[in-house]
């Protein structure tokens, strides 16, 4: 089944303890985001610890409900000019309760190589983010098989990261 619109939106408010992401490219092509990288680009910086918007307050809300939202995004260095640019927004969603971890593979081999981007919902439900090689989504499908290689992917990937503020120390991001 294709995910969009309302039935998309639903995901994230109806999830009853946990949305997990699995994140694998180094670029994402969001038109939503245009103004915001060029400003980037520009050399304009959000201030993180004042920086609030509908998905932070959304994470506050997630939490106050006892509830968890995370990722983890596999990255290679040198860091894309687009992951500098996610990275900028990553602390204050952490800050707002967002578990996000990175998983470094510049050094070593890829455990995950070949899973493509996935968000699951309660260790239940997975739903497939399809991508071009440039980033543009081409689409989301609920996969209708067993998660169990999802949850193993989710402990692999939890195993083999590191929490984002840890990643990040010593980083100019």
């Amino acid at each position: 089944m294709l995910l969009d619109g309302e039935a998309w939106q639903a995901k994230f408010r109806d999830f009853g303890s946990e949305a997990w992401r699995l994140e694998t490219m180094p670029a994402y092509n969001v038109p939503q985001e245009e103004d915001e990288i060029r400003a980037f680009l520009a050399g304009e910086r959000i201030n993180p610890h004042t920086h609030s918007n509908g998905y932070t307050e959304d994470l506050k809300r997630v939490r106050g409900e006892g509830k968890s939202k995370g990722r983890v995004h596999i990255v290679t260095r040198p860091l894309s000019t687009y992951l500098q640019y996610e990275f900028m927004y990553y602390r204050p969603h952490v800050w707002a309760g967002e578990d996000i971890r990175i998983m470094d593979v510049t050094e070593g081999d890829n455990p995950l190589a070949g899973v493509q981007d996935f968000w699951m919902f309660d260790k239940k439900e997975v739903v497939l983010m399809h991508y071009k090689t440039d980033g543009t989504q081409t689409g989301r499908e609920v996969y209708e098989g067993d998660v169990t290689p999802y949850l193993r992917y989710q402990r692999i990937a939890l195993a083999e990261s590191v929490p984002f503020e840890e990643y990040v120390k010593g980083l100019d991001v």
